[in-house]
């Protein structure tokens, strides 16, 4: 009888708590669907492809955001150059190279750098690099965002790799292969899906990234030359500029630029989960 009551009871909380989280589940993806509809029922209007294409002009001119996406993506493809190799090099060091205190000291600095707030990245970026280059740039906003991403990346790459079986580098070291082969060879490949899902999170969260921008990057109404050190625009800064502006033109705009925004997002998600599945 008493088995029979214990069981009722575990079942009781089993489905109470199935049932709670569904519930949450919901109510989490029912508040992104309407935050997303509410962005395209505002921006939907102001959309065209004049708009992607054309560059920022004066209030009554209509004008676009083409210089704006080709900076963010110059953004996006810099900071990736340099953040993900950092992060996920440190990542593979935290698990399967470092100990004792100084792994400790590595670990206490990621994570000390995945709190800091984004516009304290800014501020440091601006202090060492732009102050010293006596001008904003495109290097010191991917740098910016690079930095960002190093501790996303470096502890999901470390716990990633933590996931692999012991006993695959077991049967790589016992096969006679140096802990580097092993560790290129078998642990990371193993794991290169989560640690692509690393990735793809870090790029998600600095592509709408704008305080470390208006220190580093700072904007421009102008497209992309391939000067790397020069400003250049990006959509964050843009939305914000027009945002902020007493302008309805440039506020329909900001939404419309939003809505882009939002679109490259989910496609750099998709893209990136379509490619890992194919590969892995």
């Amino acid at each position: 009888m008493e088995l029979k009551q214990a069981d009722r009871v575990r079942r009781t909380v089993s489905g109470f708590m199935t049932t709670a989280t569904a519930v949450c589940t919901f109510v989490a993806v029912g508040l992104l669907l309407v935050i997303l509809t509410y962005i395209a029922w505002k921006g939907i209007g102001s959309l065209s492809f004049r708009f992607l294409v054309d560059s920022p002009r004066p209030v009554g001119e209509g004008g676009g955001i083409g210089n704006a996406i080709l900076g963010s993506l110059v953004l996006l493809g810099l900071s990736s150059a340099f953040g993900l190799p950092i992060g996920i090099a440190v990542g593979i060091y935290l698990s399967e190279i470092g100990k004792g205190r100084l792994a400790s000291v590595v670990r206490f600095v990621i994570d000390t750098l995945t709190g800091i707030p984004s516009i304290v990245t800014g501020v440091f970026i601006y202090a060492i690099i732009v102050l010293p280059m006596k001008n904003f740039s495109a290097f010191a906003g991917g740098v910016a965002l690079a930095l960002i991403m190093v501790p996303i990346v470096g502890r999901t790459t470390e716990e990633m790799l933590k996931l692999v079986p012991h006993s695959l580098r077991e049967g790589a070291l016992a096969l006679g292969a140096p802990q580097w082969r092993v560790i290129m060879g078998v642990v990371v490949p193993a794991a290169a899906s989560g640690i692509a899902t690393g990735g793809m999170l870090a790029i998600a969260r600095v592509s709408g990234e704008t305080a470390p921008l208006l220190f580093t990057a700072f904007g421009s109404r102008f497209f992309f030359d391939g000067d790397l050190n020069q400003p250049i625009a990006s959509l964050t800064v843009q939305i914000y500029n027009y945002a902020i502006s007493p302008y309805d033109e440039w506020h329909a705009q900001a939404w419309a630029a939003t809505l882009v925004l939002m679109t490259l997002i989910l496609g750099i998600n998709i893209v990136v989960r379509v490619l890992t599945r194919k590969r892995f």
